[in-house]
């Protein structure tokens, strides 16, 4: 509880989920009753779908849009930003409330809470936390990628496929490999037509795979790798980590003992409240839930999580329950072509059009600086 009896909702982490969350919830609550407080360690919102292209290229001076300021974020400005680390959460009662403290010592109650601190990435996508130096971050990578003569991305997920197709639409001569541990690009979770569809079309693009094999990241610099089954790339002179990210969830197991599974995840109700600590949220990446990790989900948690918090407020039954997601994909390469399944109905297969068109043309930006009110 703040001053005046007005309480606190504070929202961690400030990516995809948690930006909705706030945006939704300035909509709903009144600001003479209730503090929203979006709690983040960088000074804006980091449009992730779009950081493969933002990290490998100066063209579009993606930089400018995919940066996106919580200025407008709260509609009539009905609530705050506060920048700082999460280091711990104290909850007072399950259901009572608590207080999250940050580094330097300041500590913010809540009377309701959500967890949104998304993945944390290795490589390109692994963003610092001051403006200075996550532009700095940029040109470095935009200046490795520029400078390589064969370029090895390690994983062929969306992330590495992204990555791939870039590179070689900006250097169309520039070398490029993707090793991954599977026998086809992405995972299983997808359907073997459009795995193959997209190998298919990356390599028309002119990049090379090594497929069911590993590389160990090796110091910057390297030139020539060997990949843990024996293959060796004489002239790898930059190497690319694309992998699987990770829940960022070691604050939130500050919170309580029991409260991450063992990879890392949230353990959640059908609501999306944190099993066993009443008006406690989570929404995004981190919560344990069968589904593929990825924005789009977080567009419907962040409606479930902000309505729950309101009735959870009010004193009423949670009602809005979350069943799930369809799967869907799309892997642009570059900006002329990809694939991507659709799993509705009987599964929708789609091609370069559609993939250029939905995503690869413009990434979604202005869809997700309109989300945050620009």
């Amino acid at each position: 509880m703040s001053a005046k009896g007005i309480k606190n909702v504070v929202i961690v982490g400030g990516g995809w989920a948690g930006t909705l969350v706030a945006r939704e919830l300035s909509t709903k609550l009144d600001a003479s009753k209730y503090n929203i407080i979006l709690v983040n360690e960088r000074p804006y919102f980091i449009h992730l779908i779009a950081g493969a292209r933002l990290t490998v290229s100066s063209e579009d001076k993606l930089e400018d849009t995919v940066l996106v300021p919580f200025d407008k974020l709260f509609v009539n400005g009905n609530g705050t930003v506060k920048i700082g680390k999460v280091v711990s959460i104290h909850e007072a009662a399950p259901g009572q409330g608590g207080e999250v403290n940050l580094e330097g010592g300041e500590s913010i109650p809540y009377s309701a809470l959500v967890l949104a601190t998304g993945s944390s990435w290795s490589g390109p996508l692994r963003f610092p936390d001051s403006d200075t130096d996550v532009r700095a971050h940029i040109r470095s990578w935009r200046n490795k990628y520029e400078k390589a003569n064969h370029v090895v991305v390690v994983g062929a997920g969306a992330v590495g496929l992204e990555t791939a197709g870039e590179i070689k639409e900006l250097w169309p001569k520039k070398k490029v490999t993707i090793i991954h541990s599977e026998p086809l690009p992405v995972n299983d979770t997808y359907p073997e037509k459009f795995r193959k569809n997209i190998e298919r079309r990356a390599r028309q693009f002119g990049i090379d795979f090594i497929f069911g094999d590993k590389l160990d990241i090796p110091p910057e610099g390297t030139v020539g790798v060997t990949t843990q089954k024996g293959k060796h790339i004489p002239d790898a002179d930059l190497v690319v980590p694309a992998f699987g990210a990770r829940p960022n969830t070691s604050v939130i197991a500050t919170l309580a003992d029991d409260i991450l599974t063992q990879s890392g995840t949230v353990r959640v109700n059908q609501f999306l409240e944190v099993q066993g600590h009443p008006g406690v949220f989570a929404a995004g990446d981190i919560i344990d839930w069968k589904e593929q990790k990825q924005a789009a989900k977080a567009n419907t948690h962040a409606t479930i999580v902000a309505a729950n918090v309101v009735s959870f407020l009010q004193g009423q039954p949670l009602k809005k329950a979350y069943k799930g997601s369809p799967e869907m994909i799309i892997v642009p390469l570059g900006k002329t072509d990809g694939a991507g399944y659709i799993g509705l109905l009987w599964g929708i297969h789609v091609g370069g059009w559609f993939s250029r068109t939905v995503k690869g043309k413009e990434l979604m930006v202005a869809q997700a600086r309109k989300a945050r009110g620009y």
